[in-house]
């Protein structure tokens, strides 16, 4: 899948587009910041970039586990971005991800799994690196555990 084609259409307000992939599935993207009440009808698209870290590397991760043979009950990420206020362009500096996860897991796959996907396998942070230091935690069946560093 070398090429990547998405389409995107302005819907009826000013900053609102409907983004489609070869698919046909889609999601809303909107600048919530240029409505008086600060609601937009979509994600932004600063925000879709944290949203893909988060799901790049969970389809990592799952993947790696996976074949760790490791049961995975629940799996939810956290993603926070840092860019300056008051400049444009207003690149992310530092994100951060919190993994959550349950299951029947050993803690040192885990966090195997999350370094190999950061630290190398997921194309957006990849990509995201070049601009922000991307940092991690997790937690286990609710435990917080260390993670290892990353090093681009």
């Amino acid at each position: 899948m070398g090429l990547v084609s998405v389409n995107l259409v302005k819907q009826e307000n000013d900053f609102h587009f409907r983004a489609f992939n070869s698919d046909g599935l889609s999601i809303d993207i909107d600048d919530a910041t240029a409505y008086e009440d600060g609601k937009g009808n979509g994600v932004g698209p600063m925000q879709l970039l944290v949203m893909a870290i988060g799901g790049c590397s969970g389809v990592d991760v799952v993947s790696i586990l996976k074949k760790s043979r490791q049961q995975i009950t629940s799996f939810s990420i956290e993603v926070k971005g840092q860019k300056p206020d008051g400049v444009s362009p207003s690149i992310y500096e530092h994100i951060h991800v919190h993994f959550s996860l349950t299951g029947t897991l050993e803690v040192g796959k885990v966090r195997r799994a999350i370094a190999l996907s950061l630290g190398k396998y997921c194309s957006v942070a990849r990509t995201l690196e070049k601009t922000a230091s991307i940092e991690y935690t997790f937690s286990v069946n609710g435990i917080a555990c260390d993670p290892e560093v990353l090093t681009p």
